[in-house]
């Protein structure tokens, strides 16, 4: 059963409205959330205080995962994930899809103003709550403040972290109070700015992994965040600094050998059940329930990827929409034997509840999805195979139940075998075969040497559609297998375009119905909306 406390917390979007309605004036909801309470909230228990910052918390997940966020930002630009135009369902929609895949978006895009509108969202909630905290408006004990304090200004450099992968030159914005134009910032700037803040704040933060604690930045999550920004050093800030993001892993390795508090999963499937709040792989997690976080495209991966007709299958109170699938050229470099492929995608014939052979809508047969996909521009309605990886319940409305796992255990360990990886240092190979071990029944599948990593990709790059074949292969990649590694483990995560700049590829490859695309599009565009609001903004090549 979900935390329920925490779920509460999911629920009062209504609360980062009313902060939001004034500077000088703070409204907040009791346990009831149907009063307003004073005009100073000051909050005396770890509960009071867990609904007040939970306001903070809540633009990470509408930046992430509602419509065109940064999962889509991250997935459908990259090598493993396409919407084509479904025949008989859409999915054209001007074409934005179509520009990600193809790496030709515009500053008219709402994918690239979404990540950058929804993300400052957050920046500001945590500026105006500080602000509160300074003013006396929200008041707290001496003992609660710092910690306070601390955990906002760690939680708003998180919101940096994904502006400066995204978009690199932005705003650092820390004066709610200031109404004049922020100015912008180089990418190493934000880049210090996040490691600066993070460092003077983090031995502020609560080491408890869960409870009020759970779904919010606590010491291991920011160690985590710091791993995530020195593994990035290079591309951010033009240094790298592979020792420092082997530091920052060690803290957390060795937190949790000395407190079992976090460990790998015996079976990767366990971190993205619906009720996965108990799993002890998941380091931050952005809390969700269907009943109490009621967007309509706040967690919405079933609709998004099955076909209509598996509605029947999953007794779904909603139509899927038949969207995403998988590029048939990242399916194929799956091990045979690797269960992440079955667990993570669904494929083949599809049965409604009940066990019946599930038929197209159509008339024209069984619905099964394949591991082929005609181009970008044309597909049918069981083309490709569906995104899988989070248990989908019976039942369930438009929105999914399942946390939202944004760090993880296994993401630490293959941090750290990267960064010794790339810095000449040994043991890479079994850290990674760590991983492995679940994702297959033999052993001697799993193990995977420091050499074969440091080998090229198995991913067969070139156009690969109906319009055209090419053949680019993937051995001449640095570090490949590697690549492929983080691919296996890590797909349907809202990773992939970071993983696949840090290699070098995203704009050298072409896949299904991609060209290689201008470097310049390692960054996204500043939206246009944007610019026109703030004259003191430079755009980002293009």
């Amino acid at each position: 059963m979900k935390n329920t406390i925490n779920h509460k917390l999911c629920s009062i979007g209504l609360m980062a409205v009313l902060l939001a309605s004034s500077s000088a004036c703070t409204n907040l909801l009791d346990e009831s959330f149907g009063q307003v309470v004073s005009e100073n909230y000051s909050p005396k228990t770890e509960e009071e205080v867990s609904y007040l910052v939970n306001a903070a918390y809540i633009p990470w997940r509408e930046t992430f995962l509602q419509w065109n966020g940064v999962v889509r930002s991250q997935e459908l630009s990259a090598d493993q994930d396409v919407i084509p135009a479904r025949l008989g369902i859409g999915w054209v929609d001007g074409y934005i899809y179509k520009r990600w895949h193809e790496h030709t978006w515009t500053t008219e895009d709402d994918g690239v103003l979404q990540g950058w509108e929804r993300t400052y969202n957050g920046i500001n909630t945590c500026n105006r709550i500080l602000s509160q905290i300074e003013d006396g408006e929200i008041t707290v004990d001496e003992a609660t403040r710092e910690p306070l304090i601390a955990e906002l200004k760690v939680l708003r450099a998180s919101y940096y972290y994904i502006l400066v992968d995204l978009y690199g030159n932005v705003p650092i914005v820390t004066d709610f109070k200031d109404s004049s134009l922020p100015k912008q910032s180089t990418r190493k700037e934000v880049f210090d700015f996040i490691i600066k803040e993070v460092t003077e704040n983090i031995d502020l933060l609560s080491e408890t992994p869960r409870g009020y604690y759970y779904g919010r930045f606590n010491k291991w999550a920011a160690h985590t965040l710091l791993a995530k920004m020195y593994l990035n050093a290079e591309v951010w800030s033009g240094t790298p600094q592979w020792q420092k993001c082997i530091d920052e892993c060690d803290v957390v390795i060795n937190f949790a050998n000395s407190s079992n508090e976090y460990a790998l999963e015996s079976n990767q499937k366990n971190i993205f059940v619906t009720n996965n709040e108990n799993s002890k792989e998941i380091i931050f997690a952005l809390p969700f329930d269907e009943i109490y976080v009621t967007g309509w495209n706040d967690f919405d991966f079933h609709m998004y990827t099955l076909a209509p007709e598996n509605q029947d299958t999953y007794q779904f109170t909603e139509r899927p929409w038949g969207g995403v699938c998988a590029i048939p050229q990242f399916i194929d470099t799956f091990h045979p034997n690797d269960l992440r492929l079955a667990q993570n995608y669904i494929q083949g014939q599809q049965y409604t509840a009940s066990g019946e052979i599930l038929q197209r809508s159509d008339g024209e047969g069984p619905l099964i999805y394949t591991n082929s996909v005609p181009s970008i521009d044309a597909s049918d309605v069981d083309d490709g195979y569906r995104w899988g990886k989070f248990e989908y319940a019976q039942g369930i409305t438009n929105r999914l139940s399942n946390d939202w796992p944004l760090f993880r255990y296994a993401d630490i360990l293959m941090m750290k075998a990267e960064a010794l990886m790339r810095s000449g240092q040994p043991g890479a190979g079994e850290l990674v075969t760590e991983v492995r071990k679940r994702a297959f029944e033999d052993i001697n599948d799993a193990i995977v040497t420091d050499q074969q990593l440091e080998e090229g990709s198995c991913y067969d790059y070139g156009r690969r559609d109906e319009n055209m074949e090419t053949h680019e292969g993937g051995e001449d990649i640095k570090y490949g297998r590697f690549l492929d590694e983080l691919g296996w483990e890590f797909c349907q995560e809202g990773r992939r375009r970071q993983d696949m700049i840090r290699f070098g590829v995203f704009t050298t490859k072409s896949w299904f119905s991609h060209d290689k695309s201008n470097p310049n599009r390692n960054l996204y565009p500043i939206p246009n909306k944007i610019m026109l609001t703030n004259s003191n903004l430079t755009q980002n090549p293009q």
